[in-house]
């Protein structure tokens, strides 16, 4: 599966993704907000398998994609909305963008594109998100692309020696429709 918007190409992700993963994965500016400490070959290889796997399931209800830049085809994060269960009315959504890669909306434009097959394709009602509070950059990303602060969830993990608090954020379809403006194509 593909999604297209005017600087990117979401794609289903290859085995072979795992050494771009890695690069950005070991950056100290992407790990600040996870609970690794490091990345290794073994475990991205397990992380992008997980995706892979994802992409045969029936019916599919995990789309994790490959955000790439559209000229060069350079793999930078991943994004996608995820459904528990096939009949699920409600979704979440993630993503993360390689540290170089940081703003210039390009996890903005991958949300967008994401949320917007969630909506129209998969034909959700809510979509939700959570961030580390510490991580304001991604907090913003939401509210960018219409996600409502629903709440603060106080030392809710607890990694790297302290607490972190989470913020929940949530958009419903009625208000996704209002906000929508075409941004992408499909292509199974």
């Amino acid at each position: 599966m593909e999604l297209r918007t005017a600087r990117l190409l979401l794609r289903d992700f290859v085995p072979g993704d795992w050494p771009a993963v890695l690069a950005y994965q070991q950056d100290p500016r992407y790990l600040r907000f996870y609970a690794w400490t490091e990345r290794t070959p073994e475990a991205v290889q397990e992380f992008v398998g997980w995706f892979v796997a994802q992409q045969t399931a029936q019916p599919r209800i995990k789309f994790q994609l490959a955000v790439t830049l559209a000229v060069t085809g350079e793999l930078i994060g991943n994004c996608g909305v995820r459904k528990e269960t096939a009949d699920a009315l409600e979704a979440s959504l993630g993503y993360e963008l390689a540290p170089d890669h940081w703003g210039k909306g390009y996890a903005t434009e991958a949300a967008r594109a994401v949320l917007d097959f969630g909506f129209s394709q998969l034909k959700v009602h809510r979509v939700a998100a959570e961030c580390v509070a510490d991580n304001t950059a991604s907090a913003h990303v939401l509210t960018k692309v219409g996600f409502q602060l629903e709440g603060r969830l106080r030392e809710k993990e607890f990694y790297k020696g302290r607490w972190w608090d989470t913020l929940l954020f949530a958009i419903l379809e009625p208000e996704w429709r209002i906000r929508a403006t075409p941004t992408q194509e499909v292509f199974e």
